[in-house]
């Protein structure tokens, strides 16, 4: 049975939804229960069988095995990671290790893709909940992309735009990049990906995430919003004109993070009210207004640098998910990390991927039985590994 402790001062000081409990398979009543812990009667995930058994799977498997946990990852399942970093960082850790036979990407869906699309053909990646999904990658499909490109033509002007996308998107909508000579990007390299799209065509669609792409133009590269225009694969013709999309330099999808999505400018407003002095960091994925009422805008590893950066003493409040927040606050109690939000928001498809399924997942590689193996088609492959060597080369 778990119990839940009095949080200490300076705690997180974060209150439980309904939504995230249930999300999080956990009860408890918001209105009593205050914390960063969803408390309920559930069994503890870390419960040390599992936990031994955890490690004795890893062991057996040996270097065999190469355990992959993306930042916003349990506690628990960090823990067992050999690596921990971004959704690209990881890839790429999972390419240099080609020694690796089985890799467990503990993540979601579209990472799992990308580690095998750079992976090599005798490596097979793991993905221990095949539920792990993202809803911004689920944003974009395949058809509606190419329906887009279609709107696009029709108004005479496909032949004068580059797509970018997200690396947060499906392989398949990497691989529609790479087809029409597009680039991937990351939040890190996101101007970087647009100056280059920008030296190769008049226009850009950018992919699935409409925030990063409207914050990297008009925060960073001089645009105004004016700009933009969103293209909503639910509306027909994408809910904008013709003319619109003459007259736009950025193409945006109507697509956002759920959890980046949520952060507003009342949380702004309500953190600096409470507590003087803070300085804000938000992730680019977050709504404009609210990055522009921030003080520090940045990517996952910008915001870990950041704080390892920041002096003892400071106060700063994060909009970003909260298992990396709470993990840099117990990082770094010499500072007072908050999370921006008061309310619970983990990332409920990352939270899927939980000790009991990655002691499954190991336990069955180390009995001889791959288990949710991702794989990617070859010619989905191909087109999505040119669109990620275009984002490699980037200068």
């Amino acid at each position: 049975m778990t119990t839940t402790e009095p949080l200490a001062p300076g705690s997180l000081d974060v209150q439980p939804t309904p939504l995230a409990l249930l999300l999080l398979g956990r009860e408890a009543d918001p209105k009593s229960e205050r914390g960063v812990e969803c408390p309920g009667d559930l069994p503890a995930p870390s419960d040390p069988d599992l936990v031994e058994r955890a490690r004795a799977a890893k062991a057996k498997l040996g270097e065999r095995v190469f355990v992959l946990g993306h930042h916003y990852q349990r506690d628990e399942v960090i823990e067992f990671a050999d690596v921990t970093g971004d959704s690209f960082k990881l890839a790429r850790d999972a390419a240099a290790r080609p020694q690796a036979e089985y890799i467990v990407f503990c993540g979601v869906h579209f990472m799992a893709e990308s580690a095998d699309i750079l992976t090599t053909a005798d490596q097979q990646v793991i993905l221990p909940d095949l539920a792990a999904g993202c809803s911004m990658a689920d944003m974009a499909s395949a058809e509606q992309v190419a329906e887009c490109w279609d709107v696009l033509t029709e108004a005479g002007v496909a032949d004068v735009t580059v797509p970018v996308s997200y690396m947060n998107s499906s392989a398949d909508i990497k691989a529609f990049t790479g087809r029409h000579g597009g680039t991937i990007c990351t939040s890190s390299n996101a101007k970087r990906a647009l100056e280059w799209a920008f030296s190769q065509g008049e226009k850009v669609l950018f992919l699935p995430d409409q925030h990063l792409g409207r914050n990297t133009a008009v925060r960073e590269m001089g645009f105004s919003l004016d700009d933009c225009v969103v293209y909503n694969p639910h509306k027909p013709g994408g809910g904008v004109t013709p003319e619109q999309l003459r007259a736009a330099k950025m193409i945006l999808w109507r697509g956002h993070c759920s959890v980046h999505g949520r952060f507003s400018l009342d949380s702004v407003e309500d953190v600096r009210s409470r507590i003087p002095g803070v300085n804000v960091l938000v992730h680019p994925e977050c709504k404009h207004e609210v990055v522009a009422a921030a003080d520090y805008v940045g990517s996952t590893e910008y915001i870990i640098k950041a704080l390892e950066a920041a002096p003892a003493g400071s106060s700063w409040a994060i909009g970003t998910e909260l298992n990396l927040v709470r993990r840099l606050a117990k990082a770094h109690p010499d500072k007072r990390i908050v999370f921006l939000d008061k309310t619970v928001c983990f990332c409920s498809t990352m939270n899927r991927i939980d000790l009991p399924h990655l002691v499954w997942a190991l336990e069955s590689l180390a009995e001889g039985t791959v288990v949710n193996r991702i794989v990617v088609d070859e010619e989905t492959e191909h087109y999505a590994k040119l669109a990620l060597e275009q984002m490699l080369a980037l200068p």
